[in-house]
């Protein structure tokens, strides 16, 4: 679909986004943090951000939606929310993961990070030849995962990409607004059905064939 309309949110952290994407443009975007309430506010701010878009919801061509990883219940409420919509609708839903929203637009090769409590991060490669599917590790474990040229990508990630001599950039855009975007890049392909993204620990460090990074 060249122009669609798409309605995408995300509860997987500690908030609660919401977007329209027209075309190629966001048209209207809300942001809420919080970490509790997620559930009672999504709808609302759903209907907030439609009205500004002055989008009905008869209009929207599909639903993005974020599907982790990151906090269990907040994910949930998001799919939950993301799958009534759709069947209410006759319309597809479609899953996208917040490490594909920080790698969105990012420079490649690119390793989206995105911080996981008790000091472990989530993360995923991107880029020709040296992209790896999302996992969880322990911080102290990131260099494992570096490889030449990369950028490190996501918020707050000056800290760990600093000691490495490593490039860094936050994300391009609201996870929201990338979700939106993703989604509509993904219409048409026969994801219909978006499911949590959960991660478990990394059993084993991935190959280092290409060498470490030269500092």
């Amino acid at each position: 679909m060249a122009h669609p309309t798409i309605l995408a949110f995300d509860t997987s952290g500690p908030w609660v986004e919401t977007a329209v994407l027209r075309g190629s443009k966001i048209c209207a975007a809300r942001s809420v943090d919080m970490a509790t309430g997620q559930a009672e506010r999504l709808m609302p701010l759903i209907e907030e951000t439609l009205a500004e878009a002055q989008v009905e919801l008869k209009q929207l061509d599909a639903i993005g939606v974020g599907i982790g990883p990151g906090n269990f219940t907040g994910i949930r409420i998001s799919v939950a929310a993301a799958r009534g919509l759709a069947l209410a609708l006759a319309r597809p839903a479609i899953g996208v993961s917040m490490l594909d929203a920080l790698a969105f637009h990012a420079p490649r090769p690119c390793l989206a990070l995105l911080s996981a409590p008790r000091d472990m991060a989530y993360l995923q490669r991107f880029g020709a030849d040296v992209a790896c599917a999302a996992t969880m590790i322990s911080k102290a474990e990131l260099h494992q995962w570096v490889t030449p040229g990369i950028t490190l990508v996501g918020d707050g990630v000056a800290e760990h990409a600093e000691p490495l001599g490593l490039p860094h950039a936050p994300a391009a855009c609201a996870p929201a607004c990338a979700i939106a975007h993703l989604a509509a890049e993904r219409l048409g392909t026969g994801q219909t059905r978006p499911a949590p993204l959960y991660i478990k620990p990394a059993d084993a460090a991935p190959s280092r064939e290409k060498g470490p990074v030269i500092l």
